[in-house]
């Protein structure tokens, strides 16, 4: 992958220093990592963390939009450009009753290290009725990510696609020829999660702790964290089969406790079935299933769980009756994934377990609560990315060497 991609002189186009004399770089999935597939729109290239044949197999909008957010996509190319323009036309999600979010950020990276940030206002702006799941779509205009004042020289360079935004990428203008980034040998690391893995609060994409602990073990990511849609869905588990992976982790349980989606009975057989999928297409690969972290919401409370607006704040509420052993809570959850992996593992050495609360449990709720009652902060994913690096990648981990 070392030929160029068609680069095309532009005339000079304004930026802070003056007349830049751009080359646009037509945007393809050679210049991508972490998407599973790409789809060309009116506008431009649109990146799915789902193939096409699962997106025919899921009725749901709110899955249609939350697996075109580009959660740990990112364009990686090599270049000498010291300045780089990336036109994009992002949709934004406001919740109904909330106040709006801030303007997604886009990361830049440089040689594997941070070098730049930015936002880009206007965009497609969804609002979508928590109560109801009904959604209002309004069109906006596109607008561009700049950054300046690259090192000079060759070098590798990223850019990190906002987490909570759907984002179709329509040009890349640089200031010197690009080419896809080279493969540097890094083992690729599958994830599977709900949406603390997807993002969910965390500040910018490279902070989710996916990215955190991908970043800490040296790996490429690719995040299959679904908000809201870790479910143990079949398409799912046939897209991780069939996704070239050295590594493969699935966040099991509190979508199935919160949407109340399954009971106690169907759950360990849902749980082999998932497992058993990603089997046919890895039957060696060190696969770590991980229970949920802490959340005293729904520790021994069923779901459903229900928004709720105080001032603006959204925080949530389980409606479930804890009387009922028929029904999931994260402690019942915790108890059958211990016992699934174990009795698994005594025909598959590549299986392993980790405990949620080993990465996010009762010491870290004191020191750094849910702000929402059910998502971490940017410093709760930090933490969350830490430990998975040290107890994954680390000496005995189940990722180690």
């Amino acid at each position: 992958m070392n030929s160029r991609l068609n680069d095309v002189p532009d005339p000079g186009s304004p930026t802070e220093g003056g007349m830049t004399d751009w080359i646009t770089t037509p945007v393809d999935a050679r210049l991508l990592r972490g998407a599973l597939d790409v789809e060309r729109t009116a506008h431009g290239l649109l990146p799915h963390r789902l193939p096409a044949r699962a997106r025919k197999q899921f009725p749901d909008a709110y899955l249609a939009m939350i697996e075109s957010q580009p959660s740990g996509v990112r364009l990686a190319f090599r270049t000498r450009a010291t300045a780089v323009e990336l036109d994009v036309l992002p949709t934004k999600t406001v919740y109904q009753g909330a106040p709006p979010p801030p303007d997604g950020l886009y990361d830049l990276l440089v040689d594997g290290r941070p070098a730049g940030r930015t936002g880009v206002t206007g965009g497609n702006v969804r609002t979508v009725d928590m109560a109801t799941g009904s959604a209002d779509f309004r069109p906006g205009p596109p607008g561009t990510a700049r950054f300046t004042g690259l090192p000079a020289g060759e070098k590798d360079v990223e850019i990190w696609l906002p987490h909570r935004e759907v984002v179709e990428l329509i040009a890349l203008r640089t200031d010197a020829p690009v080419e896809p980034a080279p493969d540097r040998g890094r083992r690729v690391w599958l994830h599977h999660g709900s949406s603390i893995s997807h993002g969910s609060s965390a500040e910018s994409p490279t902070g989710t702790w996916p990215a955190l602990a991908a970043a800490l073990g040296g790996v490429e990511l690719i995040n299959m964290g679904f908000g809201g849609n870790a479910l143990l869905d079949p398409f799912t588990a046939r897209a991780m089969r069939d996704t070239a992976a050295d590594l493969i982790s699935v966040k099991i349980g509190i979508n199935l406790v919160n949407t109340d989606l399954i009971r106690l009975r169907a759950f360990a057989p849902a749980v082999h079935g998932f497992l058993d999928t990603i089997r046919e297409g890895h039957p060696t690969t060190p696969l770590l299933v991980v229970s949920p972290v802490l959340c005293p919401l729904q520790e021994d409370t069923p779901g459903p769980i229900a928004p709720e607006f105080d001032g603006g704040k959204m925080s949530f509420r389980a409606l479930g009756d804890p009387s009922d052993p028929s029904r999931l809570t994260l402690t019942t959850i915790r108890n059958e994934l211990a016992r699934i992996t174990a009795q698994r593992a005594a025909d598959d050495p590549n299986l392993h377990y980790l405990d949620g609360r080993a990465l996010y449990g009762e010491e870290d709720f004191a020191e750094l609560p849910l702000p929402d009652d059910l998502h971490p902060d940017s410093a709760g994913h930090r933490r969350i990315g830490e430990r998975f690096a040290e107890r994954a990648f680390g000496d005995g981990g189940a990722f180690a060497g």
